[in-house]
């Protein structure tokens, strides 16, 4: 595991490429124009994060000692690419009329309060890092990231034919700084499956946020990522479906969720970092099946364990699904006891979907 100074260079957006590349070889420019635009975009971010990553962690701050409050900043680019924007509203602010704004504001907090409440940790690095994030980023941006440092949003194609606002789902904000977490732990290499288990434990977290907040039991919940995020016009209910892989949208325009639920349909490409936003239906499934077949409250103990893995320290920064899966099993063990509900939940889980633990 790597802790400090090591990280891996970190630029995780929400919106798979496949999605966006769809979208940039559509005939309508008022669809292919956004996308390529925010294709080109994530592009530049990504290779400029590979530059600057290790100077900005050596060079960051120390925080403060850890508060049971979050330390929330919320800034507007106004659509340009300068960040972090002009402040807009700080922790001590009342919620103004810029709903993009104070959705955003909201999401920081319920991740925090997430984090803290079920697993004592004290926002993304465990020792109270401030949260920030920037809304309103470019024009017609297609997508919201997490930088290695902070959250940013876009508003969407400007029409809604598509994307809306991207502050809309709140498991969209903690998908994108549970990857901030995963970087401070884990920091799992973002290709093939360690790349396909970061963007799992995001979406993993980011559904735990949204039934937290709701207070949804695991069989009250959608299992849906981006639920509220595509137009009204798709035809698609999310971005992802951790319940059904493969079935969260089915579009003219956007085409077919090419998620796997199981290993037989693992898909080998080189493309988006090896699948990491393809092949991560696999251990999101694994995750449904366990904390559903526990129900009550996911967060607290199928998502316990989980976290247990994630930050545990034994977790290796290329680990493939069989890596993960033993953890898992051994961490139900650890923490609930040997050939309980939790052990048998969990190693049930990962065989149905075709994970074999060693």
């Amino acid at each position: 595991m790597t802790t400090n100074g090591g990280f891996e260079p970190v630029f995780c957006t929400v919106v798979p490429p496949h999605v966006l590349d769809r979208l940039a070889k559509n005939d309508d420019p008022a669809l292919s124009g956004p996308a390529r635009r925010t294709l080109v975009r994530d592009s530049e971010l990504r290779g400029r994060r590979r530059v600057t990553t290790e100077f900005a962690l050596a060079s960051a701050p120390l925080a403060k000692a850890p508060s049971d409050q979050p330390l929330r900043t919320v800034y507007d680019a106004g659509h340009g690419t300068a960040l972090p924007g002009t402040k807009v509203r700080g922790e001590a602010d009342e919620p103004g009329r810029d709903a993009t704004v104070n959705r955003a504001f909201s999401g920081l907090g319920a991740t925090f309060e997430l984090f803290l409440k079920a697993y004592g940790r004290h926002s993304i690095d465990g020792d109270g890092l401030p949260l920030d994030a920037t809304v309103h980023y470019d024009e017609d941006y297609n997508n919201a990231f997490w930088n290695g440092e902070q959250m940013v949003f876009g508003d969407g194609d400007g029409d809604g034919e598509i994307f809306l606002d991207f502050t809309i789902p709140i498991d969209v904000i903690g998908h994108e700084l549970t990857h901030g977490v995963t970087q401070y732990t884990a920091n799992l290499t973002y290709y093939g499956q360690p790349g396909a288990l970061n963007e799992s434990m995001s979406d993993v977290f980011g559904a735990l946020i949204k039934q937290y907040t709701l207070g949804q039991t695991a069989t009250e919940a959608d299992w849906l990522i981006g639920a509220g995020l595509l137009a009204p016009g798709v035809s698609g209910k999310a971005l992802r479906s951790m319940k059904e892989p493969g079935s969260a949208y089915d579009d003219d325009v956007l085409g077919k969720d090419p998620q796997p639920a199981t290993m037989d349909d693992y898909v080998r490409t080189g493309r988006d970092n090896g699948g990491v936003h393809i092949n991560s239906g696999i251990p999101n499934h694994a995750f449904y099946l366990a904390a559903t077949a526990l129900g009550g409250h996911a967060w607290e103990r199928a998502g316990r364990i989980w976290f247990d893995v994630l930050t545990g320290g034994d977790l290796p920064e290329r680990a493939m699904f069989t890596d993960f899966a033993s953890l898992t099993v051994k961490a139900a063990r650890e923490r609930f006891g040997d050939g309980g509900d939790e052990f048998r939940a969990v190693a049930k889980a990962w065989e149905q979907v075709g994970v074999r633990i060693p």
